[in-house]
């Protein structure tokens, strides 16, 4: 058995009209998609790395002919898929219970019709989440939410969002806790068990940055990249060196935009590092996964957990 540490790798896969409609950008509603493009570039790297990860897709994009193909080769390619809702609106606490159990149970049944595969966990759009979300998952059988972002920088992030927006005051309101508050940067990294009325559901969070919490997911590195690729590197380097002090198993995070650059024609030119083309991104890419692969070795967010709730069991201290 491998002596490397274990890391989970997952990667929200986020569609163009997605991106566009919690901008408040035109044209969102006729769903424009890059999913036969971006999924087939990340499956290739992962495949020639080994790599198996959870991809948490979003419902709509299960409704329309033209993604059948690309959402069933990340199944027919050995990956998993989580529930990332069906509307994509990071807005999600705010509904109803009715419309809470209607999205994730509408999703959760297209994935199954399409691909055969049965969801085992959630994560909300822009971090979402609620007490009526974590009792619908809980009811629905999932083992684990993967939706906190124990990070201090998210109302800076969430500024710079509708800084480049074109949202009215109503959709800026929906939108107040995307990215979450400097409050979640008091959050664990640890997986933890939260308590549901008189259930329990396990919580693994995004890590950010031991002790300093700041993020570290790619998009953050490739963001670090557009000014220097020793930066992003070093940037990273040093987050996974605090891991292993603290012994934090990192829950690492990927989206689409990653694997996409201003060369591809997709737009969405607000999103961090889109001024770099496809091949520099491909190129950080490669190299995050070589530093990491020194230390850690990539499972899906279930195979996390599964460890995860063996060493609660077990009283296994699991990080911090």
């Amino acid at each position: 058995m491998s002596s490397r540490q274990l890391a989970s790798l997952s990667l929200d896969l986020d569609n163009r009209w997605s991106y566009m409609k919690t901008h408040g950008d035109a044209g969102w509603d006729e769903y424009p998609s890059y999913l036969n493009t971006v999924v087939p570039r990340f499956l290739d790297v992962l495949e020639a790395r080994g790599i198996k990860i959870t991809v948490f897709v979003v419902g709509q994009d299960v409704v329309f002919e033209k993604n059948f193909d690309a959402i069933k080769s990340i199944v027919e390619r050995g990956h998993e898929l989580g529930n990332h809702s069906f509307s994509h609106e990071p807005w999600l606490h705010r509904y109803t219970d009715e419309q809470i159990v209607e999205e994730l149970r509408s999703t959760h049944k297209l994935l199954k019709d399409l691909t055969g595969h049965e969801c085992r966990g959630f994560r909300g759009p822009g971090y979402s989440l609620s007490d009526a979300v974590l009792r619908t998952i809980v009811d629905m059988g999932y083992e684990y939410d993967a939706s906190s972002f124990p990070t201090v920088i998210g109302p800076l992030a969430r500024a710079y969002y509708f800084m480049t927006s074109k949202l009215d005051a109503q959709k800026k309101e929906e939108r107040e806790q995307l990215f979450g508050s400097w409050k979640d940067g008091f959050g664990t990294l640890k997986p933890h068990m939260r308590q549901i009325d008189d259930d329990q559901i396990l919580e693994i969070p995004v890590t950010t940055m031991p002790i300093f919490k700041v993020p570290f997911h790619l998009s953050y590195l490739l963001y670090l990249r557009s000014f220097s690729a020793v930066l992003a590197r070093t940037y990273l380097r040093t987050a996974l060196t605090l891991c292993r002090l603290t012994g934090t198993q990192p829950s690492f995070l990927l989206h689409p935009l990653d694997f996409l650059g201003c060369d591809d024609g997709v737009g969405l030119d607000f999103f961090p590092a889109m001024n770099l083309k496809a091949g520099q991104k491909l190129e950080l890419i490669n190299d995050v996964l070589d530093i990491f692969a020194r230390h850690y070795r990539f499972v899906p967010m279930s195979e996390h957990a599964d460890y995860a709730r063996q060493s609660l069991a077990a009283g296994t201290p699991l990080a911090e």
